[in-house]
């Protein structure tokens, strides 16, 4: 028997396949997710009115539907819980799990389910729920999960093991971290109303129960009192969908909001020097990038690695990041893994150099430019978009903006859809192996293309057991990706907030890397 420590601070004990001993997978009062007792604190009070700044969609009421984005968390953490997820103090706390063990041998993985949860409805969440949320998990990354695992056993009520075919070091971190596969769902209420019943009156295990949804108006969510680590103080929720961000900064100050997602550029200024109003800004686990969804057609311009280079060179990240978030974000050169993921490879600082730019796309046949079709972009960031379209404009490369609702955006660009180039802004859990999964190997949701040594060393990386050797594979495909100019980095997010007066606890930055207000239980709003 060997007992290992996780490079999150979680202990993971080792056993053998026929037989695991288990501990508790860390303290639970160090990642804050000791359950509370409920019977001793005071009544959920008060209203915290949100402006959110995308239309929600009820698929983000699903977890498994989770398209490895990271916007459905925002009503996930609310509306749902899950057996391991990123807290405060923990990549992978203990939730709805209250232990998890591994083999040494790495082939078997149990979770223990903490007793007394129920969901909203009052019934109890049990491994036949943990079974049936893995089977009809249809999201990011679960090809990759059902093609691994060769058996889901639950021994009994409160234990669930799953059984790999192969050792797989990321198996936690694409279950319980990238996909929705480990937030669970009830079998017996989802078997009854069905999928679509399922997303217009959401039933789940967490600190908040569903009210009503007014598509793009407004989500309701009501303090669920026998949430098993704390009942939430905030007795309800609302959430208003304000896409326009000087309204939504407007409905702030005028007070009929508490807080208001996505305040950028002179707006953010404005904010920041209201009397009552606090600035948050959280630099997230999104990385914006421009995608060359066109480099594998030979016909194409951007099939040429020097058209690519051009592109990079012709992109002011510094000016967009001091004009659009304050100079919050950071540009760190890597097109899709951020600075706080595990395995993540820092490539040489950006430069921006129009004049060199210009010189490529004539090595390559372009001295006057040449027309790029589409730049497709979630809407709610088409001032980023803006921002690369001007500069691009500048040394020649000509293209159209094409903005999307998000919603639509996502699901177009998962079901490839697109031509010519993407504004991408992978933002979900894992580390930099899940983002190269999703993004740079084939098969991955967002991959259009890829190059067979990439998807090589991914097959490798897979399968290595060393720390350090694996280590060095991501960082050699994270080095290819550079090199190869598959994507243009533009920065990594700093999402930037504001909070009203009435506000005690916004839940900013509480979870390193998330980009909204979590947990929704530690919510508050001032006395009085």
């Amino acid at each position: 028997m060997s007992t290992s420590a996780s490079r999150d601070g979680a202990t993971i004990l080792d056993g053998t396949a026929g037989s695991l001993t288990r501990r508790t997978l860390l303290a639970l009062t160090a990642a804050g997710t000791l359950a509370g007792t409920n019977g001793a604190v005071a009544a959920p009070q008060g209203q915290l009115t949100y402006g959110v700044h995308v239309s929600l969609a009820p698929v983000w009421f699903d977890p498994g539907e989770s398209a490895g984005i990271i916007t459905p968390y925002m009503l996930l953490y609310g509306l749902h819980d899950a057996l391991l997820k990123a807290m405060p103090g923990s990549n992978q706390a203990p939730s709805l799990a209250e232990s998890y063990s591994a083999s040494e041998d790495g082939l078997v993985h149990e979770f223990v389910l903490r007793k007394g949860v129920t969901f909203h409805n009052g019934e109890p969440v049990t491994a036949d729920d943990v079974r049936f949320s893995f089977e009809r998990y249809r999201g990011a990354s679960q090809s990759l999960l059902k093609q691994r695992v060769a058996a889901l056993e639950t021994p009994d009520a409160q234990r669930v093991r799953f059984r790999l075919k192969e050792p797989w070091p990321d198996f936690l971190t694409f279950y319980a971290g990238v996909s929705g596969a480990a937030w669970i769902v009830p079998r017996k209420y989802v078997t009854q109303v069905g999928d679509d019943g399922f997303k217009k009156a959401p039933i789940g295990a967490g600190p908040y129960r569903f009210v009503s949804f007014t598509p793009g108006v407004e989500l309701v969510l009501e303090a669920f009192e026998g949430y098993w680590r704390k009942t939430p103080s905030v007795k309800r929720l609302v959430m208003k969908v304000i896409p326009d961000e000087a309204t939504r900064l407007a409905a702030l100050k005028r007070g009929e909001i508490d807080i208001a997602f996505s305040i950028r550029g002179e707006l953010a200024g404005e904010l920041l020097q209201t009397p009552g109003l606090s600035l948050k800004p959280v630099v997230v686990q999104g990385v914006f990038c421009v995608y060359f969804v066109d480099q594998w057609d030979p016909k194409s311009p951007w099939h040429d690695l020097r058209v690519r280079r051009a592109a990079n060179l012709a992109i002011d990240c510094k000016t967009i990041n001091d004009a659009l978030t304050m100079g919050y974000s950071h540009v760190t050169g890597n097109p899709f893994v951020p600075d706080i993921f595990e395995f993540y490879w820092q490539p040489p600082a950006p430069v921006y150099d129009p004049a060199q730019a210009k010189q490529l796309l004539a090595d390559a046949g372009y001295p006057n430019g040449f027309d790029a079709g589409f730049y497709n972009c979630d809407s709610s960031y088409t001032n980023i978009a803006e921002a690369v379209v001007n500069n691009w404009g500048e040394v020649g490369i000509r293209i159209k903006l094409r903005p999307m609702e998000r919603a639509a955006y996502i699901k177009a660009f998962a079901e490839k859809q697109y031509k010519n180039v993407i504004q991408a802004g992978p933002a979900g859990f894992g580390n930099a192996a899940t983002r190269l999964e999703t993004h740079a190997v084939t098969g991955g949701t967002f991959t259009y293309g890829s190059y067979p040594e990439l998807d090589t060393l991914f097959q490798r990386q897979a399968v290595e057991l060393n720390y350090k050797r694996r280590e060095a594979i991501l960082h050699q495909m994270q080095q290819l990706v550079h090199e190869k100019a598959i994507y243009a980095p533009i920065w990594q997010l700093a999402f930037i907030n504001g909070t009203g007066p009435r506000v005690a606890e916004s839940g900013f930055g509480r979870i390193p890397g998330f980009p909204y207000t979590a947990p929704f239980e530690e919510l508050a709003l001032k006395a009085g």
